[in-house]
């Protein structure tokens, strides 16, 4: 058992941890937004937010603003997952979503699109 410990040790003094464990770099990725698709008009205050997966994403920070992000009034969600898809109940609005993949080490811009809940 020790020797398979200083067997390490020297690996990784020898490597780095780094070289051993090999951290895929996702910036340059960007997040395939599904639902609710751009400009969509809705009738439901429950919706289910989707989007492509993404390989070598640990997790994905999703955000909701109203009106947009350009100009928000409230930032209604900013919540990390770790899944492709959530569910939120909002209020009837107008609202942009954006989502990021993120990983240990890198993480990619936002992805976003707008959407209009109305009675």
């Amino acid at each position: 058992m020790k020797k398979k410990i200083s067997i390490l040790i020297t690996i990784v003094g020898i490597f780095g941890c780094h070289d051993i464990i090999e951290l895929e770099d996702i910036s340059k990725n960007t997040v395939v937004l599904v639902a609710p698709f751009n400009n969509a008009v809705l009738q439901t205050t429950t919706l289910n937010f989707s989007w492509e997966p993404m390989v070598d994403a640990d997790n994905y920070q999703i955000q909701i603003a109203t009106p947009n992000f350009d100009n928000p009034l409230q930032v209604v969600v900013d919540s990390t997952v770790t899944t492709n898809n959530v569910s939120f109940d909002l209020e009837i609005n107008t609202y942009e979503w954006r989502v990021k993949a993120k990983n240990s080490g890198y993480e990619t811009l936002y992805s976003q699109q707008a959407f209009i809940i109305e009675e």
